[in-house]
């Protein structure tokens, strides 16, 4: 989605980190929210469940649903967001989508064509196919589920994914702000702890002034 080779970065191929990025699709914007596939880190998938307001849960199409999937579709249902499968891998040999739907069926997760309600796409994230079908589907649970609303006006509130200090930067937290605009210069509080926020880095690395609702910020 990012059309970049987060894989190759990273060790042993893992994902290894909740990273956050916002793309922009048919005018309009989608937060997505990175949450490891590996079975270590499933506390940090937990989190990322509970910050989403769609769920989007990769199943490959060759191996179908894994102990790992199960668990991520377990965090997404706890957190009670609605779920779009991407069927990931399509381009992979013994990629079976009959199988990965039967899956589904079993699972509660009806697909949309057999009668269910839950949208699914056909990808390969390798070769960048069926991603606008992926988005669009994303885009359609989004007008569907009337609750994604947000008042840029409001009060400020947010939710801290991941925080570390930074060389030359000090102590840096990646944050998507859900209610209210967040301005450098303003104060945070995150459980005891308090800051001034100094400035404001958008997910492409570049200062902003503000930061309005399901942006992602550093």
């Amino acid at each position: 989605i990012r059309k970049a080779n987060v894989v190759a970065s990273e060790a042993g191929g893992i994902t290894q980190h909740i990273g956050a990025y916002q793309i922009e699709h048919n005018d309009k914007a989608i937060t997505f929210i990175d949450t490891p596939g590996h079975a270590a880190f499933s506390n940090m998938r937990a989190r990322g469940a509970r910050t989403t307001d769609i769920a989007v849960l990769v199943v490959a199409a060759d191996d179908g649903f894994m102990p790992q999937t199960d668990e991520a579709l377990g965090h997404a249902r706890v957190a009670k967001v609605p779920i779009v499968v991407a069927i990931n891998k399509m381009d992979a040999p013994g990629a079976n989508v009959d199988k990965v739907l039967r899956q589904m069926q079993e699972r509660d997760l009806a697909p949309e064509d057999w009668g269910g309600t839950t949208l699914y796409a056909q990808v390969s994230a390798l070769k960048g196919q069926g991603i606008d079908d992926l988005l669009e589907a994303i885009l359609l649970q989004a007008e569907v589920t009337e609750t994604i609303v947000a008042d840029p006006k409001g009060p400020v509130e947010g939710v801290i994914l991941e925080a570390q200090k930074e060389l030359g930067r000090g102590s840096t937290a990646a944050a998507i702000i859900q209610q209210g605009t967040l301005k450098s210069g303003k104060a945070i509080v995150c459980g005891e702890y308090y800051c001034r926020v100094r400035q404001l880095i958008d997910d492409k690395g570049k200062p902003v002034k503000e930061a309005g609702p399901s942006t992602p910020i550093r």
